[in-house]
């Protein structure tokens, strides 16, 4: 744009000087005037031109560029940085975030030497330094109404073993086809995250306190969830908001005493004998407060056998409420996650699972968590400095059939300090000290720093 526009005097002075030169000394000839007029003609397209050229300029610089973007807003449920692709008329659009850890593990005072919950050490306890992740979004808005969303996980920073560990992955988090059809009804098909409390969909690390994501948002909403289907989401004027799909079912043999984690199928070749169904509700009364729910319902056997033996229907209702509070520096949110199992008692039989680790009936998590924003109080300039607590109660063994026993090393209290720091909206370092009380054994505490950034 910027060459067009010096150039633009440059050409123009060239036609003058021409036109003076080639112009006779009698200035009433009409030949004179007729040329003086073709002129004036040419130069006025030369300059229309030239402004279309240095428009057409500044559009290409304006798509080629990256903008500044002071902060990334959230839309359709999903992550501020995967909402990208909904701010734009046409086209592609790429974003992505990142995040990295140092944990220190610390020895309960009373721990023992040789254990942990009852389980040998190993070098799973021993310090640890992890890039946790590096995920690109990639987007496509065909039109106003149609476009593609994805998200790729890059873990743990190389596919290859090493020394120190197995090798890492690279995942599909969701590929989903949206079709923006009504502000209340818009069809959404694909590779979907399962829209249960506030992390499995917006997981970006500046958008949530703590180094660790929440126990009960890994363990009983087996955060990141999400299995292909397809469903409806949308907005009832400024209050409401819900989505509701149909998925892919768990598959119960990767159920254990740990949860139902391992069922996850993850879109990868999945079994779809058994379908499930989960929905969402959001409500806000007020810019301020944010009330909701979700609900997950559906068999997770899948029509299998282990050694000849028939696994059950395995039914798993989940249910979670959740609420926000969002007012000047203060952010306080909380959880409460419960699930039901129905055959929990043939499914334990049926995996060849220990009597004293079965696979449970109902399993129960919950927290409460509260920030404070204090860099105004001492600073000045607008970044976010916020000191937080999280205490949370998880039991992934709450209630297990009769004839077998809970293992008591899964229920535990998890209280966490610690602190948050944006020097940029989309930048964050962190801080966090977490304290495990198991109802039985010993589990480290764990010290961590943590960054992570989105764009």
């Amino acid at each position: 744009m910027s060459l067009a526009r010096l150039g633009a005097p440059a050409l123009l002075g060239l036609v003058l000087a021409q036109g003076a030169v080639a112009e006779p000394a009698d200035p009433t000839d009409t030949a004179v005037e007729d040329r003086l007029r073709a002129r004036d003609d040419r130069i006025e397209e030369l300059e229309r031109k030239l402004e279309t050229l240095a428009d057409e300029l500044s559009r290409v610089r304006t798509q080629v560029a990256v903008p500044e973007e002071a902060g990334l807003k959230s839309a359709y449920g999903l992550g501020p940085a995967a909402s990208k692709i909904y701010g734009i008329e046409r086209g592609l659009s790429i974003g992505g975030y990142a995040e990295a850890f140092y944990t220190n593990f610390v020895g309960d005072d009373d721990a023992g030497s040789d254990s942990v919950g009852g389980v040998p050490i190993s070098d799973e306890v021993l310090d640890r330094s992890d890039f946790l992740r590096m995920v690109m979004y990639l987007g496509y808005k065909f039109n106003e109404s149609i476009l593609f969303n994805s998200e790729i996980e890059y873990e743990h920073a190389t596919t290859e073993a090493t020394s120190s560990a197995g090798g890492g992955s690279v995942s599909v988090e969701f590929a989903a086809l949206d079709f923006l059809w009504k502000e209340w009804a818009n069809p959404r098909v694909g590779l979907l995250l399962l829209p249960m409390g506030f992390l499995n969909e917006v997981h970006e690390p500046p958008f949530f306190n703590g180094v660790q994501r929440p126990e009960t948002e890994r363990r009983i909403i087996p955060t990141t969830w999400r299995e292909n289907g397809m469903g409806l989401f949308g907005r009832f004027g400024e209050e409401l908001e819900y989505r509701t799909y149909v998925v892919t079912g768990f598959n119960a043999r990767g159920f254990s005493d740990a949860g139902v984690r391992g069922g996850r199928q993850q879109g990868d070749r999945a079994l779809a004998e058994d379908l499930a169904w989960v929905t969402r509700l959001d409500w806000t009364p007020i810019p301020e407060l944010l009330l909701g729910g979700s609900y997950y319902v559906g068999d997770s056997g899948q029509d299998q056998t282990v050694a000849g033996v028939d696994i059950p229907g395995a039914r798993l209702n989940l249910f979670e409420v959740h609420g926000q509070y969002r007012r000047g520096r203060l952010d306080a949110r909380s959880v409460f996650a419960m699930s039901f199992l129905s055959d929990a008692r043939e499914l334990t039989n049926a995996l060849g699972l220990a009597a004293n680790r079965p696979v449970a009936d109902e399993m129960l998590g919950a927290y409460v968590e509260v920030a404070y924003d204090v860099w105004d109080l001492f600073f000045n300039g607008g970044k976010y400095l916020a000191p937080f607590v999280r205490v949370e109660y998880v039991d992934t063994q709450y209630d297990v059939p009769s004839d077998f026993t809970a293992n008591r090393n899964r229920a535990f209290w998890l209280v966490t300090p610690g602190i948050t720091f944006k020097p940029h909206p989309n930048v964050v370092l962190k801080l966090e000290y977490r304290n495990f009380n198991p109802r039985e054994g010993e589990i480290p505490d764990e010290l961590s720093i943590g960054m992570g950034l989105a764009f």
